[in-house]
């Protein structure tokens, strides 16, 4: 049997969510209660892996998300991992060899048509090339570049990590691909893979952890506490990004839930401890987010 006072804090997470029926409520605007000059760096931000990868032909081996970009956004996540495919002088949206299905104006629709409408919210969008370009004429950076030339006021390409009043209604670059021209945004593509790691820009410190082939989901969950444990006390200028996503192999397959299921659950159990309340965390990517899991993050950074 579990103690009562194990759950006065999920009843109040919930109450805060939109009540302890289960039902939690959503959070489109929650920006709004951060002061101008607070930097992202110093933000818990609810954030998603493969933001897109909502397609899979196997169960449990390529989807990472349930909730479109759109319900994402409407629950409060502002870190969206995007992943494009050079493909005849554009990107579609993929996750490995999977195509998911849209195209990367559709994704800058999305986001635009949301910073529309709540003009007080930021997005970070980390943009990375995903598989082999096929009948291009352009580089990945041109293509980008295109995209952005239909928009440029929408995009801040900063190398610097922004304060939240300089980029209110805008798409915060975190560029995991290689690029010519400086600045164009925050660079990230030295990105390490499949480990914890740190990218000590001029302009930016990174501190990542995104070790994702995973043996035991105890070594994962140290991972990623470890990482938590460096945002609570380092200097607030470093973005921390810490990818709470993972696989096991199951029959010789990559398996999202049986990281998935384990690690969210011990998430919201850590982020709900009242011994971690206003605990900075950074960016935290998850898969199959829900509103439960944002509500926690916000928590930690709003009234």
């Amino acid at each position: 049997m579990v103690a009562v006072s194990r759950w006065i804090p999920l009843v109040a997470l919930l109450a805060a969510c939109g009540g302890a029926d289960g039902a939690p409520s959503d959070s489109p605007g929650w920006m709004a209660s951060i002061a101008d000059e607070r930097a992202l760096t110093e933000l818990s931000i609810p954030g998603t892996h493969e933001s897109a990868s909502l397609h899979e032909p196997i169960p449990g081996a390529g989807q990472c998300q349930r909730l479109t970009l759109a319900e994402q956004l409407e629950a409060g996540v502002r870190y969206f991992d995007i992943r494009c495919r050079h493909l005849d002088n554009m990107f579609g949206i993929f996750h490995g060899p999977l195509d998911e299905q849209q195209t990367f104006d559709d994704v800058i629709a999305t986001m635009s048509t949301f910073l529309d409408a709540h003009p007080t919210e930021t997005v970070i969008m980390s943009i990375k090339e995903e598989g082999a370009a096929d009948s291009t004429a352009l580089t990945f950076e041109q293509v980008y570049a295109s995209y952005v030339a239909k928009a440029p006021d929408r995009w801040y390409l900063g190398d610097a990590v922004p304060a939240l009043g300089d980029v209110r209604g805008q798409i915060v670059l975190l560029r995991r691909f290689t690029a010519l021209a400086s600045p164009l945004g925050i660079d990230a593509s030295a990105w390490a893979d499949d480990t914890t790691f740190t990218l000590d820009d001029p302009h930016a410190m990174l501190r990542v952890q995104d070790a994702y082939q995973v043996s035991a989901n105890d070594a994962k969950w140290d991972a990623i506490t470890a990482l938590l444990t460096e945002a609570r006390d380092a200097p607030l200028d470093t973005l921390f990004l810490n990818y709470t996503s993972g696989y096991q192999l199951r029959s010789g397959l990559p398996n999202v839930p049986s990281v998935s299921t384990d690690i969210d659950t011990r998430l919201v159990d850590y982020l709900q401890d009242p011994a971690n309340a206003h605990a900075r965390t950074g960016v935290l990517a998850m898969d199959f987010v829900d509103s439960l899991q944002v509500r926690a993050v916000i928590a930690l950074d709003t009234p």
